[in-house]
């Protein structure tokens, strides 16, 4: 009996590493083509004889198609079971990725950059959403932390990784490579993932259940065994977010750093389609998005501190760059070098801040990844106008890490207790959210520095006025990340 035990437990701890390898992988892979392709746009611009606007759908595609549908996607999961959608997911971003690879035209590499957008919806919404299924509840902050991590090497390595390969082989084999590592996540996605459970296994947790006085839990508990959430895919409300979120996303990235007219009417198109999603969803039966869920006492706070959060970190992608360039005078290798920076601290500690969130509770270090992170920005508004690279260095060093705290706490808080037929849906709100922010953060933080800077051509600023808006701008961002403290606050103080 000993011997059965253990073989047992071996063998629960080999397909819990196969499944989270796998999750890790799909992570990786998303990522890294959202960077990827970044820098191959100059290449593409001459391989096309297209104009820099016209190549920037290459990206643009891709992070609106995540953007619009990745709600959708996770809903999707919940409803048709989330093992056979991700690897639906992976295998359509890897046939995307070929087909880009061997687009003859731009057009063409556009529309599969959208479908890779597609794929990689599905395997960000799905792989938070899996964690519940594939490690026990102390281990989640853990595996949070590893998906976090996985991202931020992606991110990281994209340009490194697509500059060495554009370089050696062309623009194509950056999207071979994407097709390559997406038939391996699939692979191990098909061999590791855990299946929908057995309806003999539900009936022996509902016996298990019954016998043990555990009423409350059966009925929680026999409706997620399943894999499947019943009631039927709502597509009317998968229209109006999708498309609420494609004009909120383009209102806040065309234009080229100005806020025209194009811009305003595509702001109020999201907002009038963001109006038209909440009545349709109040009617429905079987909604998108059930309008609950955003009166949640830890969801709601939890979605708004991610939009904040992110829109904090994506200043310093937005302004670092002006301000180690044209406030500090480093060329584009020394640049390019300090930006790595953040990326690979964020990639070092992402697993030491999950497991600190399992040790220490996921309430008490959001707390103290925002305490992290109001005093980075603080540190990047004061330390490179003292001591220059190095003050810009220790205050990413300093800010990083408590950006990564927070994200494995977040996610763990939220994910903790989320009924199995609301997992994918809630797990793509919490990515929606990031992304948000991430979309908003490159729009609001950009206009704040140049606001601070005193001209619209940064290009033509003096080192000291770069200066003086790479202060401002990080106070300012200093006040947002005070603020998402203040709705963590008031989060618990209701729940």
């Amino acid at each position: 009996m000993v011997d059965i035990a253990e073989t047992r437990a071996a063998a629960g701890s080999r397909s819990t590493a196969g499944a989270l390898a796998s999750l890790s992988l799909a992570m990786l892979i998303a990522s890294l083509s959202t960077s990827i392709a970044n820098v191959a746009l100059p290449t593409l611009s001459v391989a096309f004889a297209a104009s820099f606007a016209a190549v920037q759908w290459v990206v643009l595609a891709y992070l609106l198609a995540i953007t619009a549908l990745i709600v959708s996607v996770g809903r999707l999961g919940d409803l048709v079971g989330r093992r056979p959608l991700l690897i639906a997911g992976l295998a359509l971003f890897s046939t995307a990725s070929l087909a880009a690879a061997l687009a003859p035209s731009l057009a063409l590499l556009i529309a599969a950059r959208a479908v890779q957008g597609l794929g990689a919806a599905v395997m960000m919404a799905l792989t938070i959403a899996f964690v519940g299924e594939t490690v026990p509840k102390e281990r989640t902050g853990s595996a949070m932390g590893l998906l976090g991590t996985m991202s931020a090497i992606g991110t990281a390595l994209g340009p490194s990784l697509g500059g060495v390969l554009i370089a050696a082989l062309g623009w194509r084999s950056i999207f071979l490579v994407n097709a390559g590592l997406g038939a391996v996540a699939l692979l191990a996605a098909w061999r590791f993932l855990p299946a929908a459970m057995a309806a003999g296994e539900a009936a022996g947790i509902v016996r298990r259940a019954m016998a043990a006085g555990e009423a409350a839990g059966i009925v929680r508990r026999a409706a997620g065994v399943s894999g499947k959430a019943r009631g039927r895919f709502d597509m009317l409300g998968t229209l109006l977010l999708a498309a609420t979120l494609a004009a909120y996303a383009l209102s806040m990235t065309t234009g080229r750093g100005h806020f025209g007219g194009l811009n305003i009417a595509l702001l109020g198109a999201a907002v009038a389609g963001a109006a038209l999603f909440v009545v349709a969803e109040a009617k429905v039966a079987s909604p998108l998005v059930k309008l609950a869920l955003l009166r949640d006492p830890v969801l709601a706070p939890s979605l708004a501190m991610n939009v904040l959060v992110s829109t904090v970190m994506m200043a310093t992608l937005v302004v670092g760059p002006f301000f180690l360039s044209r406030g500090l005078g480093l060329g584009d290798a020394a640049t390019g070098a300090v930006l790595s920076i953040g990326p690979v601290v964020s990639a070092l500690c992402g697993v030491i801040a999950g497991r600190v969130v399992d040790r220490l509770g996921a309430a008490a270090m959001i707390a103290t990844g925002l305490a992290l992170m109001v005093a980075g920005c603080l540190a990047l508004a004061a330390l490179p106008g003292l001591f220059g690279v190095a003050g810009y260095v220790a205050a990413i060093i300093l800010l990083t890490p408590g950006y990564q705290l927070f994200q494995a706490a977040n996610n763990t808080a939220v994910m903790a207790d989320v009924d199995n037929n609301e997992r994918g849906v809630v797990s793509g709100m919490l990515s929606l959210s990031r992304n948000l922010g991430l979309v908003t953060g490159t729009a609001v933080m950009g206009a704040v520095f140049a606001f601070a800077v005193g001209t619209g051509n940064i290009a033509a600023a003096t080192p000291e006025a770069v200066a003086g808006g790479m202060r401002f701008t990080f106070v300012a961002a200093a006040v947002l990340v005070v603020v998402a403290g203040g709705i963590a606050l008031a989060g618990r103080r209701s729940a």
